[in-house]
């Protein structure tokens, strides 16, 4: 089985005209038959406070702090994403920048996030065993300010039990949040895709591939709940493909970059929250 599954602020300063200098408005406040002495006493009494009003407006302006252009989150220093999984997160049968966590760093780095390019631990086919395996081997250098998981598609796919599901993904979920320093918020967990609407499935008992494939995921959303990590439902996503060819990819079996995209826009609030904090 193939699975692998504020623009800146701008301070408007007010511009003063010195009428003193218009013909036409000259003398409108001096009496007409005041001397000439008294005249410029006047006119230079009102240049002294009219410069004086003007400095004391640009010395309150600039004690305005600019606004930033835009928040950022950690903006020296690049955050580092983890990706673990199966072929839905090596993205098999896509280009490497349709892969979900690909796309995932592209739209933080939209909303001002900077993120370092994801590491990602996947590979067609793995079930949790072998997932568990791959991490033990690779050996990830924590902390990660970001770690995803999606994992069961092939456990459900050879038949494996719900009990070995359980206590694996428990375990690989563990890992993950050990790897983002024992912080359960910064793991996000996605839920297995239903293949039973895609072509590869013709022949096959579809009703039945989809109750169990919602059996492992309310198993993977009980555990993720329980130990506090952010669970992010994309199954119904997957389902719109039975009638929306472009969601899958050429392989007739695994998703088009169009639909992780959509996982992406569903992901996305969550994890610039998380990140946040």
């Amino acid at each position: 089985m193939l699975f692998s599954a504020c623009k800146k602020g701008v301070i408007e300063r007010s511009v003063f005209i010195d009428d003193s200098q218009d013909s036409s408005k000259q003398g409108q406040s001096i009496p007409e038959k005041a001397p000439l002495n008294l005249y410029q006493k006047y006119n230079n009494l009102v240049r002294k406070y009219f410069l004086l009003a003007i400095l004391f407006l640009l010395g309150a302006c600039s004690s305005i702090p600019d606004s930033p252009e835009k928040p950022q989150i950690n903006s020296s220093t690049s955050l580092r994403f983890l990706a673990l999984g199966d072929s839905y997160t090596i993205g098999e049968s896509v280009n490497p920048e349709e892969r979900w966590p690909v796309q995932l760093e592209a739209a933080l780095e939209a909303k001002n996030i900077l993120m370092e390019e994801p590491e990602i631990i996947a590979k067609t086919g793995w079930t949790t065993d072998e997932l568990i395996s791959a991490v033990e081997r690779e050996a990830p250098q924590g902390p990660f300010d970001l770690v995803s998981l999606l994992i069961g598609v092939n456990n459900q796919f050879r038949g494996y039990s719900t009990d070995t599901y359980r206590q694996e993904f428990v375990q690989l979920l563990g890992t993950a949040i050990s790897l983002v320093g024992n912080q359960p918020q910064r793991v996000i967990v996605l839920s297995i895709p239903d293949w039973s609407v895609t072509p590869f499935t013709r022949g096959r008992n579809q009703q039945e591939i989809a109750s169990q494939i919602d059996l492992f995921n309310s198993i993977a959303q009980e555990e993720t709940i329980r130990l506090g990590a952010h669970f992010i439902d994309i199954t119904p996503i997957s389902r719109l493909a039975s009638d929306q060819a472009e969601l899958i990819a050429e392989d007739g079996l695994h998703p088009s970059g169009i639909m992780y995209a959509q996982w992406v826009e569903l992901a996305l609030p969550i994890t610039c929250n998380t990140l946040s904090k």
